[in-house]
C-alpha cells in the first residue's frame, strides 16, 4: 500500500499550532516566535514534511476550497441543503469538497482529518453532532466552521436553522386541537442536542400546555431512515397513539406506509406531521403535512457566512434563525 503524503495538517496537529503558523514558517515569515519556528521545524524534520504548492502558498493565497460535511447525501433534505449551499460557493468562486459521515463519531473525526489534509479552507457541517474530539482538532488547526440546519450547543460557532422547538410546539399544537390525547413523538438519536433539547422540547411543552401528561411510552427513537420509520409501526399502535409528529421525511414516509399496510387509515384514524418539507413530502400518498422551513435558504445562508470568515469580515448574526411555517395536506384532517 502507498503511503499517505504527510500534510501540512499532520504538522500542525504534531506541533500543536495552527496551519497558519506552519505555513508561516515554511515561508520564511519573520512574524514567527523563535520558539514556536524551532518547534515547528522539528516537527517538519521528524515527519520529511514536503509542502506542495498549495502549502506554500496557504499565508498568502486560498486554495478556494470549503469541506461540507454530510451524515447522508441521499437524504432530500441534506441534499437540498447541500444545493444552497453549493450555488452560493459557486457565486464567490469556491468549490466543494463534499465528504460523507454517519452519526459515528469516530468517522467523524476520520472525515475532519481527510479534508483537513486536502488543505480546505473552512467546513460546514450538517446535521452532524460533533464529538468532543472532533471539536478540540477544529480548534487546533483554527479552522473557520459554520453549522446548517444543525444545532451548536456552545454556540461558538456560527449557524443558521429554523426555530425547532417552537416549530414543534406550533405541530403539535395542531394536532391537540384535532382532539388528540396521545400524540407520538419519533425522532432520531435523542443523544442528539437538537432532538432532545429543542424538538422534543417543543412537542413536551405543548403537552404541558394542554394539560395533557408526558408519556414516556409515546416517544420513539429510530436511524432517521424509512425503514425505520416503517418498523415502528406495531409499536406505535401498541402505545395507543392516534398521531404522531416526526423529526424526518424519510422516517415520516415509512410511517405513513406502515401505518396504511396495516390497514389504518391516515389521515381519519391516525394524523401525522412530518418536519422538513423536503420535497419528498409531495411525493407521498396522501401528501404529507409539514413543518416548513427554507431549506435551500438555509444551506445559502451557511455558505455566505463562510465567505465572510475566510475574507475576515464581520458577521452581522453568528446565530442566524430563519423563518418557519405549516403547510397542511393529506395526512391531517
Amino acid at each position: 500500500m502507498e503511503k499517505q503524503a504527510v500534510t501540512i495538517y499532520d504538522v500542525a496537529r504534531e506541533a500543536g499550532v495552527s496551519m497558519a503558523t506552519v505555513s508561516r514558517v515554511v515561508n520564511g515569515n519573520a512574524n514567527v516566535k523563535p520558539a514556536t519556528k524551532e518547534k515547528v521545524q522539528a516537527v517538519i524534520d521528524k515527519l520529511n514534511y514536503r509542502p506542495n504548492a498549495i502549502a506554500r502558498g496557504l499565508a498568502s493565497r486560498k486554495t478556494t476550497t470549503v469541506g461540507l460535511v454530510v451524515p447522508d447525501i441521499t437524504n432530500q433534505y441534506f441534499a437540498e441543503l447541500a444545493r444552497g449551499i453549493d450555488d452560493v460557493a459557486k457565486m464567490y468562486n469556491y468549490q466543494i469538497i463534499l465528504a460523507g459521515a454517519d452519526e459515528s463519531n469516530q468517522e467523524g473525526a476520520e472525515v475532519l482529518d481527510n479534508l483537513l489534509g486536502k488543505q480546505v479552507d473552512g467546513i460546514i457541517f450538517i446535521g452532524n453532532q460533533l464529538s468532543d474530539k472532533v471539536r478540540e482538532r477544529l480548534a487546533s488547526v483554527d479552522m473557520p466552521t459554520v453549522f446548517a440546519g444543525s444545532i451548536d450547543r456552545q454556540g461558538t460557532d456560527p449557524s443558521v436553522n429554523i426555530n425547532y422547538q417552537q416549530a414543534f410546539k406550533e405541530a403539535t399544537d395542531i394536532l391537540v386541537k384535532h382532539g388528540h390525547q396521545r400524540i407520538a413523538f419519533i425522532s432520531g438519536s435523542l443523544n442528539h442536542v437538537i432532538n432532545q433539547e429543542h424538538k422534543l422540547a417543543g412537542y413536551q411543552q405543548a403537552l404541558v400546555d394542554a394539560g395533557l401528561p408526558l408519556d414516556k411510552a409515546l416517544v420513539f427513537q429510530g436511524d432517521y431512515s424509512y425503514q425505520s420509520g416503517y418498523a415502528m409501526t406495531n409499536q406505535l399502535r401498541a402505545s395507543k397513539a392516534t398521531a404522531a409528529i416526526v423529526v424526518n421525511d424519510e422516517m415520516a414516509a415509512g410511517l405513513l406506509n406502515g401505518l396504511t399496510d396495516s390497514g389504518v387509515q391516515v389521515p381519519a384514524d391516525f394524523e401525522v406531521i412530518t418536519s422538513n418539507s423536503s420535497k419528498l413530502t409531495e411525493m407521498t400518498r396522501p401528501q404529507l403535512s409539514t413543518i416548513t422551513q427554507p431549506i435551500y435558504d438555509i444551506g445559502a445562508v451557511s455558505m455566505r457566512a463562510l465567505t465572510k470568515l475566510l475574507a475576515h469580515e464581520p458577521l452581522d448574526d453568528d446565530q442566524v434563525t430563519l423563518a418557519h411555517g405549516f403547510s397542511k395536506r393529506g395526512t391531517t384532517r
